[in-house]
């Protein structure tokens, strides 16, 4: 039996959507023209074009209140997550675009109202029609799709707006109901961070695989400031109580976050910003490392009495993604001995295959290597031979269909979970966008 139920039919662009939106968005069409023409090999051009424009052509719909709604792609909701990441790659263009403007505007603008409807949840549906995980415990609202709590969710959309701020230098993305929306999340932090003695967040799913680790408000962690987390960004659930790459995540919005306030002269939030990614930043310096023969790393999660488990999974925030997320206090030689570690066979989810090698996720069968996790080596490297050699792989490794997926067999790139999954498409081109000079030294076309 599926896990979710949808009522009618599935949320999908139409044709005419698409095509406004193709025609909207005219102005970053033309801007990523030089780009196109910097790409000497026509299948890495074709499959950058194809992965750049998905998310603009395959799942966004366009509100008359001005508010945008992403699906994350063959799944009919919105996670707030994999919607900020979405987009992150036209946020090279939002300076000149002024579609791209009225994109991530628009979408924060939604991401803010769905976080002030439950900030729980972490995937929603367009319009309050019940769709969803509607069995699981407690009965969600008609709007959420999902409710798993997951600090991710509470991250990336300021994220996105922090990003979009430092390129555009546009203010105005700060207005409405930005405040509402932080202080929600600030006050879910503070009650996470005493989970078992102020939180009333449960959940429980009534279809099986059941939560052998996580049946109604989890097991038990050391309060030290810390906040505990449900679920990992995979949706799948945490171990331990307390993700490490979500916490550090946290951290690094605070303090752009801290820097947006001081600009609006919020002293309050400003303080609330440094007072809290303090609070954590000590916690994390207190129990995020550990020793693995002989040598420190970082644990994805911990319970803070001495439990930690040591692998790595390929949804971000993870480990790999530290730098991408721009933790602030990143400690680079317990990285980089992190990063030896789980880009091996000592990670239990990093498999080596034919067609493709990389880190996996427990949330996809052994033995699938998803592309997120290449993606991200490839951002967090200055390495531009083994850039080169992943992007190589990676376009070589789509199964013929030019897009980015979940997960690839490793020794059979014909066979994939999600077809269409958005996030892995835009993640990729975020990726060549950002290392262009050393994949492409010659430049950019300027005719």
């Amino acid at each position: 039996m599926k896990e979710y139920i949808t009522k009618g039919q599935n949320e999908k662009l139409s044709s005419l959507d698409a095509e406004m939106n193709k025609e909207a968005f005219r102005d970053l069409e033309e801007a990523l023209l030089p780009k196109l023409r910097a790409i000497p090999d026509d299948e890495t051009r074709r499959v950058f074009e194809q992965c750049f424009f998905n998310t603009l052509r395959t799942t966004a719909f366009f509100e008359e209140d001005g508010s945008v709604f992403l699906l994350t792609g063959d799944i009919p909701a919105m996670w707030l997550r994999d919607s900020a990441a979405q987009v992150m790659q036209y946020l090279f263009f939002a300076e000149r675009c002024e579609s791209v403007r009225r994109l991530v505007k628009g979408l924060f603008k939604k991401q803010i109202s769905f976080i002030l409807k439950d900030p729980y949840a972490n995937a929603f549906n367009r319009t309050a029609n019940g769709n969803g995980h509607i069995n699981d415990l407690p009965l969600p609202l008609p709007e959420v799709w999902e409710r798993k709590f997951e600090l991710d969710s509470l991250c990336y959309p300021f994220f996105l707006a922090c990003k979009y701020f430092e390129k555009t230098g546009d203010i105005t993305i700060f207005e409405g109901d930005f405040k509402a929306g932080f202080d929600t999340a600030i006050r879910i932090f503070k009650i996470e961070q005493r989970h078992a003695a102020l939180s009333d967040y449960y959940h429980d799913s009534e279809y099986p695989p059941k939560h052998e680790k996580f049946v109604g408000r989890g097991g038990k962690v050391l309060e030290n400031g810390l906040v505990w987390s449900g679920y990992r960004p995979s949706d799948d659930c945490c171990t331990y109580g307390y993700y490490i790459p979500g916490n550090m995540f946290i951290v690094s919005v605070l303090c752009k976050l801290k820097k947006v306030f001081d600009l609006l002269g919020d002293e309050k939030r400003a303080a609330d910003c440094l007072s809290l990614s303090e609070e954590i930043r000590r916690a994390l310096d207190a129990c995020a490392v550990t020793t693995r023969e002989g040598k420190a790393i970082y644990a994805l999660e911990t319970d803070g009495l001495g439990h930690y488990n040591l692998m790595d999974d390929a949804n971000l925030p993870n480990l790999l993604s530290l730098p991408y997320i721009e933790y602030p206090y990143l400690d680079e030689k317990v990285y980089r001995q992190t990063r030896d570690f789980i880009l091996s066979k000592k990670n239990p989810y990093f498999f080596e295959g034919k067609a493709i090698s990389g880190i996996g996720s427990p949330h996809t069968p052994e033995g699938y290597v998803w592309p997120l996790s290449l993606i991200t080596e490839a951002l967090t490297s200055e390495d531009s031979k083994r850039i080169r050699e992943i992007v190589d792989m990676l376009v070589r490794s789509t199964g013929g269909t030019g897009y980015m997926h979940e997960g690839v067999q490793k020794d059979d790139d014909t066979v994939f979970t999600r077809p269409w999954f958005a996030w892995a498409n835009s993640l990729f081109s975020q990726m060549v966008l950002t290392k262009f000079d050393l994949l492409f030294p010659c430049g950019e076309d300027q005719e």
